[in-house]
């Protein structure tokens, strides 16, 4: 299991100097896009008419390049070798600047206007090699905690980025900035040198220089592996959301909050602050594991709190142009303060698991097409968001309908992907049962295969036991399950949610269990894992009883590894047989600590009473 502590990777040559170029990176970038806007802004050389054209411009040169290069930079991180293709980012990002240096000298907006350009074509490489370079330094169950590291950077860089550059321009410094850029470009290739190789994935991939043809045939090829493809669409919308209402912050820390450019600082540093702390904390709260149960979480904070600050807008400051101290001294302004930081933390909570499964659940050989065309997609859905943001104020529209409008769209659009793809809101359920009712521990996970067929043995203690295996093993897993647990009310609409296939005895229902025995044989040619209970009823005295031998017929359509289970602690928790005990104890029963406990993998001849023994091994005398 991971150490879940992901600061640890920061100790590492493996994490470290990746992440110290990309932060840098973050932070050239809008340290640059930052002092171009306020040049443009407080130059007195355009109309306020201009200035919003020429805002528009810069954004629109800016994710143009997403369009036109995703496709073939997405191919080449494939193709080549990515320690090696972000250090070409690193000289390309040092030619950017010294033109970009140019252009501040000589105060030309044409020049800058093409270095802006150059430096959105930079971020399209660096993108795909970004996320496709984590899998290949991280393991696993690092996975979770590497993402939330770098989303958090990324975040703080931007910020850091929009505050140094407001600062250096405020004082008159715009010369000493563009200085700044060209030596930060410098320091990103110096510590990309120290990245570790990270082999190519597709050495012989034969790039398709046709963009438009290359763009349809990636997204193509990511609709066709639907979990993936609805995770891009979970981040898509993220974007959108974040385009949105970023987009809207400088206008309402202005004519709404009535505040000054100290207040504005504020909700930018909050909202931030918010991303970066939920990233972090995503691995403390998956425990190690790639938590798809985050997500539904993320989005109904992202709704809750995008509405309430709806509300919280007829919130005033007590003056007009009121700075940092008289806006956070009026009581108002803390709700509105709260609101922006659970946005950004609830935001977190949604995009690292998205962004882990994307990468955990692509063919290794097309983990960076993938990313993008994801960042094809993302582009799309922003050019959207500001299409939609500038139509409806045009319309008459307030700043305050806009979050309502995200509020509203992100419940609407999370209900059809989690329909689309029910596990979301099943790890969702896992989730919130062992980290509440349960503090599960698991030990040895690294025994359940990350790909390819096995079956998985485990006692039955409680009616609960398919969950807690669910949640321990981050692949989908069909159970094999007595039909009258599976028949149980609100359990079993979560049962179906997981395929889980009901079994009856032969002597009961002959014909539901040969059905059942057929289907777990189709599902392991396939290559999914299957668990079954081999007892075939829950334990009424806490102890095991004999497995029986269908789980041998099973194995014997389909040979298949086994991977042998226990659970511990739960015939003392309340889903267990004990009844009226649990209902009893339910006050002192919540937060009881639960153990999983996987053991290494048996051949497919295994007989029954060989898994009983291994799995009564494992679980001692813990019931």
């Amino acid at each position: 299991m991971s150490s879940r502590n992901p600061f640890e990777l920061m100790s590492q040559r493996r994490f470290l100097p990746f992440f110290v170029t990309q932060f840098l990176g973050a932070f050239n970038d809008n340290l640059f896009k930052i002092a171009l806007v306020l040049m443009v802004t407080y130059s007195g050389l355009y109309s306020e008419g201009e200035i919003n054209l020429l805002a528009n411009i810069a954004n629109g040169l800016f994710i143009l390049p997403f369009f036109i290069f995703s496709a073939t930079f997405g191919q080449l991180a494939d193709k080549y070798e990515k320690a090696q293709l972000i250090r070409v980012t690193k000289v390309m990002e040092i030619v950017i600047m010294l033109v970009a240096l140019l252009g501040f000298y000589l105060f030309s907006l044409p020049i800058l206007l093409t270095a802006l350009f150059l430096m959105g074509a930079q971020s399209t490489l660096f993108g795909p090699v970004k996320y496709g370079i984590l899998p290949q330094h991280l393991r696993r169950d690092e996975l979770m905690g590497g993402n939330g590291l770098i989303e958090m950077g990324t975040f703080v860089a931007i910020l850091l980025g929009q505050l140094v550059a407001s600062y250096m321009l405020q004082i008159g410094l715009l010369h000493e900035a563009a200085m700044l850029m060209v030596g930060l470009s410098f320091m990103g290739l110096m510590t990309s040198i120290a990245i570790p190789p990270a082999p190519a994935s597709d050495p012989n991939l034969k790039i398709n220089w046709n963009f438009f043809t290359e763009t349809t045939k990636l997204i193509r090829y990511t609709a066709q592996h639907r979990e993936v493809f609805l995770a891009v669409l979970g981040i898509s919308w993220f974007w959108f959301y974040g385009a949105l209402i970023l987009a809207q912050m400088p206008a309402y820390s202005r004519l709404v909050l009535l505040g000054s450019e100290s207040v504005f600082s504020l909700i930018l540093a909050t909202f931030t602050l918010g991303i970066g702390i939920g990233s972090v904390l995503c691995e403390k709260m998956s425990q190690g594991r790639i938590e798809l149960g985050l997500v539904p979480f993320g989005s109904i904070g992202l709704t809750i709190f995008a509405v309430d600050l709806f509300f919280a807008s007829d919130f005033r400051a007590g003056a007009e142009m009121a700075t940092f101290q008289q806006f956070i001294a009026e009581s108002g302004s803390w709700r509105v303060i709260a609101d922006i930081f659970l946005m950004g933390l609830f935001g977190g909570f949604y995009i690292v698991p998205l962004y882990t499964m994307v990468q955990t659940r692509t063919p290794e050989t097309h983990i960076s097409r993938v990313i993008a065309a994801n960042n094809v997609l993302n582009a799309g859905f922003m050019v959207v968001a500001a299409g939609v943001g500038a139509g409806l104020l045009a319309a008459g529209a307030e700043i305050p309908h806009l979050f309502l409008l995200c509020g509203v769209l992100t419940a609407v659009i999370s209900v059809i992907i989690f329909r689309l793809m029910p596990e979301f809101v099943l790890r969702f359920f896992a989730w919130l049962l062992i980290n509440t009712i349960y503090r599960l521990r698991v030990r040895q996970i690294e025994q359940v295969p990350q790909e390819g067929a096995a079956v998985l043995v485990c006692n039955h203690v409680s009616y609960v036991d398919a969950i807690v295996i669910a949640a321990a093993v981050s692949r989908p897993i069909r159970f094999i399950m007595d039909h009258r647990i599976f028949k149980v009310p609100v359990l079993s609409w979560i049962f179906r949610t997981m395929r889980t296939i009901p079994i009856a005895s032969a002597k009961e229902d002959p014909e539901l269990k040969e059905k059942a025995m057929t289907e777990a044989a189709e599902a392991l040619k396939n290559g999914e894992l299957i668990c079954i209970f081999p007892e075939g009823k829950l334990t009424a005295d806490g102890e095991m009883s004999p497995f029986r031998p269908g789980v041998e017929d099973i194995l014997s359509r389909c040979p298949a590894p086994v991977i042998p289970m226990a659970l511990q602690g739960l015939w003392h928790s309340f889903f267990s047989r004990r009844g009226g005990a649990a209902m009893r104890g339910l006050p002192y029963r919540f937060f009881k600590k639960i153990h999983l406990v996987v053991g290494e993998p048996m051949p497919v001849t295994a007989k029954a009473e060989d898994m009983e023994s291994v799995v009564r091994e494992l679980r001692g005398d813990q019931r």
